[in-house]
């Protein structure tokens, strides 16, 4: 799918389930990583994470753009456009958008063990192993 065809799903899924147009662009956009779409307040367009068609359905696709039609539609009309707001509770529900995208990518772990007492250390992000020590023996730490 192109982010032409991707721009013209969008505006058939905002007349059909809106009753309103989409004036502006849609497009993918590889950089989302875990999200599953981004609507801009400034430039008003939506651009959509590939991974979702390609991992899983349309239908999950079409949830991810009616839920980023609903920031868009109540932003353009002057309300907010936030997850905890009201409105966009209720607008979501009335036009049957997901509230949450299914998992994109899973975060790797590293483990880090201490060479004195075995101590394991699980982190997302990667540690300089020279600067850091155990915080039980004060040994030194690898990646194991």
């Amino acid at each position: 799918m192109t982010d032409d065809e991707l721009t013209l799903l969008v505006q058939k899924i905002s007349i059909k389930y809106f009753n309103k147009k989409f004036k502006h662009q849609a497009f993918f956009n590889t950089r989302l990583k875990t999200t599953g779409g981004r609507y801009s307040l400034k430039e008003h367009w939506i651009d959509i994470n590939p991974k979702i068609l390609e991992k899983y359905s349309c239908e999950i696709l079409i949830g991810v753009i009616k839920h980023e039609l609903c920031h868009y539609h109540l932003h353009l009309d002057g309300y907010s456009g936030k997850h905890s707001s009201n409105e966009f509770k209720s607008l979501l529900k009335k036009v049957g958008g997901s509230r949450y995208v299914p998992i994109l990518e899973k975060q790797k772990s590293l483990r880090y063990v201490c060479q004195d007492c075995g101590r394991v250390y699980i982190r997302h992000k990667k540690i300089n192993s020279l600067k850091y020590v155990c915080s039980k023996c004060h040994g030194n730490i690898k990646l194991s």
